[in-house]
């Protein structure tokens, strides 16, 4: 399913060809998050017109509502949103962290009350596979044990025993002839725990291997450490996905310790709270500096709203709440995010990536300066 086609001379970071059943992936590669079978606001032709060949779904949300049973006989999630590229679908583990209050961890699975209307559930490693069976994911993810942060050692290696007993469950239901399945190493902080789970998972043999449980409060060097311990011990000819982490610059700093499969929600939660990502940083629309301002978002861009529309127009939009304005936003967020993984593997086949990194950050010297922190990564 996967193919190495460029090294970096300089870092552990490639570029390679993800195969699907729904379309060849080049990585490194940014998945767009559509939790409930839709990337927000942004249609199938427009995601394709961004770059993206590959999305996320959620086995949770969509079990929950409209249910797998539903899709399954509307054709699969991909005929169900009319979404022709391939589709990962994460198992639902994440909510443990996310939701926690409304979760009971044992070692049978994980039961929660639903977040819609109270009713309770039980997930269990079977039942989750089942779920992503049905749905017809391309790429689908073992349900593991999620610990929160700050985690305990003790905390950290319960749920790196449990994740190994449940990846062993997850890899004995069948799936369908298409469908490759994802481990997901667990371990938090602890360098001998991930070195323990890797080893663990890669005994057992996944056809891909994510790093779960980072960017939850811990200090950005540390995430670091761990992503590059990690990858380092993992084979080359499997793909390797961080889950949930989606800054631009973390996507860089990951890229150069060999990381190929990037997903957040930061791109369209960010441009449904204004804040848009440029060529030299972010730009906060509502700010009054802009209220004039006959410029596009970036000049560099070449996406349809920066083609077409001002900075002004789209602070108006945004300060009068139509919904336009948030679409537009969106769409030049994944825009840029779809701009960002080309330019990183073009850099990394000109043997350029260094030279790339110290220009991506060069761009940003001084812009934020006076920015208030952004509430999404607060």
């Amino acid at each position: 399913m996967f193919a190495v086609q460029q090294n970096d001379s300089s870092t552990p970071a490639r570029t390679g060809l993800l195969s699907t059943a729904h379309g060849h992936i080049e990585t490194p590669v940014f998945m767009p998050v559509g939790s409930l079978g839709t990337v927000k606001g942004i249609d199938p032709d427009e995601l394709q017109a961004c770059g993206y060949g590959l999305i996320l779904g959620n086995a949770y949300h969509l079990y929950l509502r409209p249910g797998h049973s539903l899709i399954a006989g509307q054709g699969g999630l991909h005929k169900f949103m009319q979404w022709p590229g391939a589709i990962l679908t994460d198992s639902g583990g994440f909510q443990m962290v996310s939701l926690a209050d409304l979760c009971r961890i044992t070692e049978d699975g994980v039961g929660f009350k639903s977040h819609l209307d109270g009713s309770w559930h039980q997930l269990t490693p079977e039942f989750c596979m089942e779920i992503q069976v049905a749905l017809g994911s391309d790429i689908m993810m073992m349900l593991d044990h999620c610990p929160p942060y700050p985690s305990t050692e003790f905390q950290a290696q319960e749920a790196v025993e449990r994740t190994t007993r449940w990846a062993k469950r997850c890899l004995a239901v069948p799936r369908q002839e298409h469908q490759f399945l994802f481990g997901i190493i667990q371990g938090g902080v602890y360098p001998h725990l991930r070195q323990e789970a890797a080893a663990q998972l890669l005994e057992l043999g996944f056809d891909g291997y994510a790093l779960g449980g980072l960017s939850l409060g811990e200090e950005k060097e540390t995430m670091f450490r761990v992503i590059q311990d990690v990858t380092a011990q993992l084979p080359l000819d499997r793909p390797r996905y961080l889950m949930g982490v989606g800054l631009p610059e973390d996507i860089v700093e990951g890229v150069c310790r060999g990381v190929d499969m990037f997903d957040c929600v930061i791109p369209t939660r960010h441009g449904r709270t204004g804040w848009l990502f440029t060529s030299s940083g972010r730009v906060l629309i509502k700010k009054a500096q802009y209220a004039r301002d006959e410029a596009p978002i970036d000049s560099a861009c070449e996406c349809p709203v920066c083609r077409r529309y001002s900075r002004a127009y789209l602070r108006h939009l945004f300060v009068s709440n139509e919904m336009l304005g948030i679409r537009l936003n969106t769409l030049h967020n994944l825009w840029y995010y779809g701009t960002l993984m080309a330019k990183i593997r073009r850099a990394i086949r000109n043997g350029q990536l260094q030279e790339f990194r110290t220009q991506f950050y060069q761009a940003r010297e001084g812009h934020e300066q006076g920015l208030e922190q952004d509430p999404m990564c607060a």
